[in-house]
């Protein structure tokens, strides 16, 4: 059984955020405090997000319960990027660390995916992983959309990632550092990246999850950093 959490996002003015030692982690840098955390045992957690296409999207409540893509979005991208996306509606993070299990629930093929987006600015700008089957020029790899169709950034990946049978759970760890321009993406093993890139177009923006035209479940989000930022207008107006 997946351990279970209540959600949590506390910001004490722009960079100070309160957290109960308890839920300390190894692996987190020094001065970062867990700034949001969600597992999907309330209802209205599927509120704190603002979606591509809400009627592609649902929330199962309980002790089991997860946040799902289920359908394909109604949405049409403003440059060649992914089309189904649900990004966390309040805040801007910049340096984070984050960690959630995810499960893929389609059929299997080469871009068999499930995405995690973070640095987003707007519909036209942000970054995103996009985690699938077999690698190529369009897939497995960590992608930049900025004004433009999106393009692989990745330094290092793998041939390809296995996301095993349907609906089964795996975790995803991905850790950001803005002032570097890092990014390191992991899957399962925590010990080792599956992606690795060096790029600084984006510092603060939103975290989400989604796929490109693929479904699947997302749970246990956990984002650790300094701080965070509030948010401006609707990411998708």
């Amino acid at each position: 059984m997946r351990n279970c959490y209540i959600s949590t996002l506390v910001v004490i003015g722009l960079l100070s955020v309160s957290i109960n030692s308890s839920m300390a982690q190894d692996n987190i840098p020094d001065g970062y405090q867990l700034l949001y955390h969600q597992d999907f045992s309330i209802g209205a957690a599927i509120g704190e997000f603002e979606m591509s296409d809400k009627k592609a999207w649902k929330s199962t409540t309980g002790e089991q319960g997860w946040l799902e893509l289920f359908g394909k979005s109604d949405y049409k991208a403003r440059v060649r990027s992914p089309f189904n996306l649900a990004l966390l509606r309040d805040y801007y993070f910049g340096d984070f660390v984050l960690e959630a299990d995810l499960a893929q629930s389609g059929r299997e093929y080469g871009h068999r995916d499930l995405c995690l987006f973070f640095g987003a600015k707007d519909a036209t700008n942000f970054y995103y992983v996009h985690i699938a089957t077999k690698a190529d020029p369009h897939a497995n790899n960590i992608f930049l959309v900025n004004d433009a169709p999106r393009v692989a950034i990745a330094t290092s990946t793998t041939d390809g990632t296995n996301w095993g049978e349907t609906n089964s759970w795996h975790k995803v760890r991905i850790e950001r550092n803005i002032t570097e321009g890092t990014i390191k993406v992991y899957f399962d093993d925590m010990s080792t990246p599956i992606m690795e890139a060096t790029d600084t177009h984006f510092d603060y923006g939103r975290i989400g999850f989604g796929s490109f035209d693929d479904t699947g479940r997302f749970d246990n989000i956990k984002i650790w950093g300094p701080g965070v930022y509030p948010t401006g207008e609707g990411f998708f107006e």
